[in-house]
């Protein structure tokens, strides 16, 4: 629990219980902030859509509400300003700062903004859909967000460490419950630029295209399939995947289907029993097992034997796996999340891939772009990587030659291939300070 002191809390938070209400998809904003609220003397209810953010302000009656600035099944004007109408006495707070239009500074609003700037503490991706939160950038392993554009600052809150910026005002108030829209697409650039995830660089449309995606589908377990060419980032989709569900807090269990050989790859996915094979001196659970409750990945689908597709298919259609040279049969609760840099529609009609099996792994369908489809952002990227590279030598800095050189080539390693040519680059440069064009190689030269 998060020890607030008491001297911050205001006099009324030291005399009787509130109640908030904190909406998002994202299970670690939710937890983190509710940790916060309850040390400021709050009881705390969640809710993980609209809809059910709704029924649970009209159950609790709570004297504030704290919204994420994206849900995936609600308009968010819409829902401000006819929550506004509806419940005109909550404190009513996005993470973004913004309130309904003529809404009152309720008498919490100074706690709930000293919340919102403590959970600010935790990597979320809540936070990192936020426009313009007045704070330094972190810079996580696989950090792949850009600069947010400011908006209207919002003033400090007296008495509590600390500012927010990006207050704005909604539409007018307007009578009636929200109009929920569960597969409604965002219109703009400005709407998208809010849907940014923090595993992926970029403002490019394709790329705020894949975060959109990646946030409607994660709260289900619906089962997901990632195409798009080798080197793309297709594994750090899977795993925003994971973290903005409800399993994340299960585990994320990952197999590369073409990394491991034929005759092991049905003992490695569904386990074995004593003596099931030569060499087989114990039991063993698979990977699908241990994923129980949580997600596997199965990267390189396209490359699974057609035999023991037929063997997934039957766990994916009922849940249901044998291990090899066992009787039984487990139950196992996995969500699936598969990859492939093949088209796989169209490997079905060569009959290289089982067309009911792919039918049930694309249900969901997420295409990561090549790098040529968004180089113009490739200074975002390459100023990732040149920061990252900086947490064990001293940071360099790249000049406009070697940009140049960067941008006029054609990337056919995509996203994995820019992390070597500038970690490549980096070494030979040696202890100079910047990188120049003629450390930038592609390693095509053959001596």
């Amino acid at each position: 629990m998060l020890a607030v002191p008491v001297s911050l809390l205001p006099s009324s938070s030291r005399t009787r219980s509130r109640t908030a209400l904190v909406a998002s998809a994202d299970l670690n904003f939710r937890q983190r902030l509710s940790e916060i609220l309850t040390g400021l003397r709050w009881q705390v209810r969640e809710a993980e859509t609209g809809a059910q953010a709704w029924a649970e302000a009209e159950a609790a009656s709570p004297e504030a509400v704290i919204v994420d600035a994206w849900l995936p099944d609600l308009d968010l004007p819409e829902f401000l300003r006819d929550f506004r109408t509806s419940f005109p006495e909550v404190d009513l707070v996005t993470t973004s700062g913004t309130t309904a239009q003529e809404s009152p500074r309720g008498p919490y609003r100074q706690e709930l903004l000293y919340a919102l700037r403590r959970s600010q503490d935790t990597d979320t991706a809540a936070w990192n859909t936020a426009p313009a939160l007045n704070r330094p950038n972190p810079a996580p392993e696989r950090m792949l967000t850009s600069p947010r554009p400011a908006s209207l600052p919002i003033p400090p809150a007296e008495g509590f460490p600390g500012s927010l910026a990006g207050e704005t005002a909604s539409a007018k108030s307007q009578v009636g419950r929200p109009t929920i829209r569960p597969d409604q697409p965002l219109k703009g650039g400005a709407s998208l630029a809010c849907e940014r995830l923090q595993e992926l660089i970029g403002d490019a449309p394709c790329m705020l295209e894949v975060s959109r995606r990646i946030r409607l589908v994660a709260p289900r377990s619906t089962p997901v399939l990632i195409e798009g060419p080798t080197g793309s980032g297709k594994e750090l989709v899977a795993e925003a995947l994971h973290r903005l569900s409800t399993r994340c807090r299960k585990p994320f269990v990952a197999i590369n289907c073409a990394a491991i050989p034929e005759a092991l790859l049905e003992a490695e996915l569904f386990g074995h029993t004593r003596g099931a094979f030569t060499g087989a001196v114990q039991g063993r659970i698979g990977r699908i097992e241990s994923a129980d409750g949580g997600t596997l990945f199965l990267d390189e689908i396209g490359e699974m034997p057609l035999a023991l597709q037929a063997k997934l298919l039957r766990f994916v259609e009922c849940g249901e796996l044998q291990r090899v040279g066992d009787n039984e049969t487990l139950k196992v609760d996995v969500r699936i999340v598969a990859a492939t840099h093949r088209p796989l529609a169209q490997h079905t009609q060569s009959g290289g891939f089982r067309a009911d099996l792919y039918y049930r792994l694309a249900v969901f369908l997420i295409r990561t772009p090549s790098l040529a489809q968004h180089t113009e952002d490739l200074p975002l990227l390459v100023d990732h990587f040149m920061q990252r590279m900086g947490r064990e030598t001293p940071v360099k800095s790249i000049d406009p030659g070697a940009i140049a050189k960067l941008l006029a080539h054609d990337w056919p390693g995509n996203v994995r291939e820019l992390e070597h040519v500038l970690e490549r680059g980096a070494i030979l440069a040696g202890n100079e300070a910047v990188l120049t064009s003629s450390e930038i190689d592609f390693g095509l030269a053959v001596s």
